[in-house]
């Protein structure tokens, strides 16, 4: 994370040097983002799965071609596993780069278009503190008022940012469904 300037002015809010017409401005929330600890953990039990499979499908291939050549088949198998305890380390660092990430508490901003802003905090209140004088300065646009926060730096897949409703149909639709 790095240190920059939230700042409204002139009917602008500047998140760093991004602006953001106070007009666009569609929401304003605080939330939890909370890792996806369980697809990185499913994720990577496919992964070595998938992994295994393959090398103790070519070590059968090695001892099939040990029959007429000794060293294709050495040459196959430390190829073969070599590349299985590669691709098992790899798996293994992206899963704990996701399960080892903290939840963080986050300010976000959509927009009427797909932009969204999302700043963070040492201090949570400082942020629920900030949710207020924002949606003031979309009523009033002389408001002005500038504060230090944190970007968020988060790759998105690796985050659960709240529930995806798809609703087929216009009747009978009584609630979200968890899966």
């Amino acid at each position: 994370m790095r240190s920059l300037d939230l700042r409204v002015g002139k009917r602008l809010l500047w998140v760093g040097a991004a602006a953001y017409p106070l007009q666009n401005i569609t929401r304003v929330y605080t939330f939890t983002l909370t890792p996806r600890r369980k697809d990185a953990t499913m994720l990577f039990l496919k992964q070595a799965a998938l992994t295994l499979a393959v090398a103790f499908g070519l070590t059968i291939l090695a001892a099939l071609s040990a029959i007429g050549n000794q060293s294709l088949a050495g040459g196959i198998l430390m190829f073969t596993w070599l590349g299985a305890v590669g691709a098992f380390v790899f798996s293994l660092v992206e899963m704990f780069s996701v399960v080892g990430a903290p939840p963080q508490y986050v300010l976000a901003v959509e927009t009427s278009g797909p932009s969204i802003a999302m700043v963070t905090s040492s201090d949570p209140r400082q942020l629920d503190q900030l949710v207020a004088p924002i949606v003031q300065a979309i009523e009033n646009p002389e408001a002005e008022f500038q504060v230090k926060v944190e970007q968020l730096f988060v790759n998105p897949k690796n985050y659960h940012f709240g529930d995806n409703v798809n609703m087929y149909g216009g009747s009978g639709n009584v609630g979200v469904g968890h899966s």
